[in-house]
């Protein structure tokens, strides 16, 4: 019998993660809380699951990708969850981004059953988990990191074993602390350009070729002036992932105040119900607090862009 795989989660980006293994070649046994969910990969001949657990009993290594840490617990350890499932020597593979406290504990309670586990966080966005080019983060033993590499390799370009369980987890939290910072260094930019009477287009355009070109300034940067908002990673994920970055800081007794501003925008537009939007959308907060709009054609008024 080939290689069976389990995949649960299948939202922005679980699915186009599933997808790049199927056309791998590899066999999917797959789960999501919306049924719906699975009819794309149901179409290219996955078997659809109707538990956590159902996926596990048909599986040799098990990936999950979900919203957040309580979630990973209820799929993994919960009634119906992986681990009733799974057999000895099977891997779970988690690639949700949560709290490396709790990855370490359900690593634990896993190896209890002899199963192993990986967390295996992602950094690239759907764009990178549609071209199967994500950046991949792997906490756990070595020799389970080179029995999944081939895997990783269907859905990512940079694959870096980082440590012990929990290590993928610190990895992806210092990965969101730099975005979330870079992200808005830049609306900062922009939109003192703008206030000062310059086009901000030019300024983007002429940052990208020197020493503060990024990524987030090339993409988010044209999100921003266009006020093109539609995710990509939502807002309310980003908070969650900062949440997690805070609470870590705190356990360490560390003092990082740009990563308490940022989480704080993320907190603020969140609480105001754009949880949905894109993290671009972090240049709303700076506009509202400056009274000035990088897209003249938008109001800044929160209500009003609901």
């Amino acid at each position: 019998m080939s290689l069976q795989i389990g995949f649960i989660g299948l939202g922005i980006m679980g699915k186009p993660m599933a997808l790049n293994l199927h056309r791998a070649g590899y066999a999917l046994n797959v789960h999501a809380r919306r049924t719906e969910m699975m009819q794309p990969l149901v179409e290219v001949g996955a078997i659809a699951c109707d538990s956590p657990r159902a996926v596990a009993e048909r599986s040799d290594i098990i990936f999950t990708i979900v919203s957040d840490t309580p979630d990973v617990e209820q799929v993994i350890l919960g009634e119906n969850g992986v681990i009733h499932g799974a057999k000895a020597g099977s891997l779970v593979i988690d690639m949700s981004s949560i709290s490396a406290l709790t990855t370490r504990t359900i690593a634990q309670s896993l190896a209890a059953k002899n199963i192993e586990m990986l967390d295996a966080p992602v950094s690239g966005g759907d764009k990178g988990a549609i071209a199967g080019t994500l950046s991949i983060m792997v906490g756990g033993k070595v020799e389970q990191f080179q029995r999944a590499l081939p895997l990783f390799e269907a859905m990512g370009k940079n694959i870096v074993h980082i440590g012990d369980n929990g290590a993928g987890q610190i990895a992806k939290t210092c990965n969101q602390v730099l975005i979330t910072q870079t992200i808005v260094a830049v609306g900062e930019a922009l939109l003192l350009a703008k206030a000062a009477g310059v086009d901000p287009a030019n300024v983007r355009q002429a940052l990208l070729g020197g020493f503060a070109n990024s990524r987030i300034l090339d993409l988010h940067g044209q999100r921003m002036l266009d006020h093109a908002f539609e995710p990509g990673f939502k807002l309310k994920l980003h908070q969650k992932d900062m949440r997690i970055a805070m609470q870590t800081i705190q356990e360490l007794g560390l003092s990082m105040q740009g990563t308490a501003l940022a989480s704080q925008y993320l907190n603020v537009l969140v609480g105001a119900g754009q949880g949905e939007l894109d993290s671009a959308a972090l240049v709303l907060a700076q506009e509202r607090m400056n009274d000035v709009s990088l897209n003249d054609a938008v109001t800044c008024d929160y209500e009003r862009q609901k």
